[in-house]
This record gives structure tokens, C-alpha cells and sequence, in this order.
């Protein structure tokens, strides 16, 4: 009769593999994080004390490495994650009022999460691409000189895909 696991565990039982390979080795806790966001899809408190303790690193180093760099989350995201970036020339060129549009259109905002939007939503400060600013960033893509007007169509778009 075989045993069934459910699906947290695996997670845990996958993390607990990758995380072997790290062991031991300086300067790897932002790949092994990004990993475990891989396998989870965000970084819960769980898995941030996870990975301390199999990495032998204080919580603390953990938390600040989460908390300092933008692409790691401690909530659910969407099955699309968007950032907008407030960066200063992106904030000069609307960045807020696109948020706040975003926002609206989604029913979530940033560091929330919601069942019932396939969106998420992050800012993060500059992504490098000031003279295409505002910028909007889906996964890897930069949509830059957005507009309110145009993010309907970029919301069916993204849901279509």
C-alpha cells in the first residue's frame, strides 16, 4: 500500500534536496531562496526559518535578504505578478496614478494577496529603463511608457495568455 503525501510536504521534502547542495557553501542564500520561492511560489515564514536552519544561517540574515531585494515575496502572488516601478523618473512620469488605477482594476494591492484576482501586485524601485518610464514589470517583461488607459488591454492580454 503506498503512502500518500500531500502536497505541503513534497514541497518541504523538495526544499530539504535542493537546499543539500547549498549546505556549507558562502554566498549562496539568494539562489537558495530563490529556489524556495520556486518551489513554493512565495517565501512564508515557515520557509524562511526552513532554510536558516538547513543553511545554518540566523533568521535575522534571512529576513533582511528577503525583505532588502524586491523579486523575493513573503505573500501569495497571482498567477501574474505585476511591479510598478516608483522609481524617481517613473514616479515624475505617473507612476502613482498608475498604481492606483492598477489597483483598482485588480481589487488587490501591494502585499496583499487575493483568491479571487489572478493579479498581483509589487512596486519596486528603478528597474534600469528611466527613459521608457513608467515602467510596468510582468514576470521578466518591462512595459514601459504606460498609461492608465492602457492597462485594461494588458489585463485581457495577460489573462488570455
Amino acid at each position: 500500500m503506498a503512502v500518500k503525501t500531500d502536497p505541503e510536504q513534497k514541497q518541504y521534502e523538495r526544499l530539504e534536496r535542493v537546499l543539500r547542495k547549498y549546505k556549507g557553501k558562502p554566498g549562496v542564500l539568494i539562489a537558495a531562496l530563490q529556489e524556495a520561492q520556486s518551489i513554493f511560489g512565495y517565501l512564508p515564514r515557515k520557509v524562511m526559518i526552513r532554510v536558516a536552519n538547513l543553511l545554518t544561517i540566523p533568521l535575522s540574515e534571512v529576513y533582511s535578504v528577503v525583505s532588502f531585494y524586491s523579486l523575493f515575496s513573503t505573500v501569495p502572488t497571482g498567477k501574474h505578478h505585476l511591479e510598478v516601478c516608483l522609481g524617481t523618473a517613473c514616479y515624475v512620469q505617473g507612476a502613482e496614478t498608475l498604481l492606483r488605477e492598477l489597483q483598482e482594476l485588480c481589487d488587490t494591492g501591494p502585499g496583499k494577496s487575493s483568491t479571487e484576482s489572478p493579479f498581483s501586485i509589487a512596486t519596486t524601485r528603478c528597474v534600469g529603463a528611466c527613459g521608457a518610464a513608467p515602467i510596468i514589470k510582468i514576470e521578466e517583461e518591462l512595459h514601459g511608457e504606460m498609461t492608465p488607459d492602457q492597462l485594461p488591454r494588458l489585463l485581457r492580454e495577460l489573462e488570455e495568455r
